[in-house]
């Protein structure tokens, strides 16, 4: 793929991202992404076959973008892995915050909407939530042999951790206020204070 055709391609995904962030999947029709983007609707069928590949190429976007974010924030936060790991959950409340960009995590937007729809996009979905607990896991195991953090099964607290917060993102929406990601920053300090 040239890098024209890369350039377009990450466009419509650009734009797309925005709106259905807003919107929802369902509630983006192509002619509202296509006028969006500035692009033919020719333009969007040489990328995508359907509505529904574009659905999971953006997801499988989404969580590439995630993961590289994810890998840097891990990497450059100061401290030992229990402020990395906090220093990440801080900032997912800080992003969720209905003082901030509330509604921006793709995961909380849409895995209600499509899970039920789009087999494809459900997978992907699952595949980039997995590979995020895997790499949340990562770091804690990484914590736990270092000695500063005293957890048995790095893989079910990230696992655990990450239920949580979408839970409180999504109760989040719910309630429009920010008590839910307070009380999941809490509960997850609790879960993964280190050892003395």
């Amino acid at each position: 793929m040239n890098t024209k055709t890369q350039d377009t391609r990450q466009h419509i995904l650009d734009i797309g991202y925005q709106l259905v962030v807003n919107k929802g999947f369902a509630g983006v029709g192509l002619s509202e992404l296509l006028k969006n983007a500035e692009v033919p609707k020719g333009s969007f069928y040489h990328y995508f076959k359907s509505k529904e590949q574009f659905g999971e190429a953006l997801i499988q976007a989404y969580f590439s973008d995630y993961l590289s974010q994810l890998n840097q924030l891990l990497e450059d936060a100061p401290g030992n892995h229990f402020d990395k790991l906090m220093h990440y959950w801080q900032r997912w409340s800080e992003q969720n915050s209905c003082q901030g960009q509330a509604g921006k995590c793709l995961v909380v937007k849409l895995a209600g909407e499509v899970s039920d729809l789009s087999e494809p996009m459900r997978l992907a979905l699952l595949y980039g939530t997995n590979r995020i607990i895997g790499r949340i896991a990562d770091c804690i195991e990484q914590g736990r042999v270092a000695g500063e953090l005293n957890i048995g099964d790095s893989h079910q607290i990230a696992e655990q951790l990450y239920n949580l917060w979408i839970g409180a993102s999504l109760l989040n929406k719910i309630r429009l206020d920010d008590a839910s990601l307070q009380q999941a920053l809490l509960t997850t300090r609790q879960v993964l204070q280190p050892t003395a």
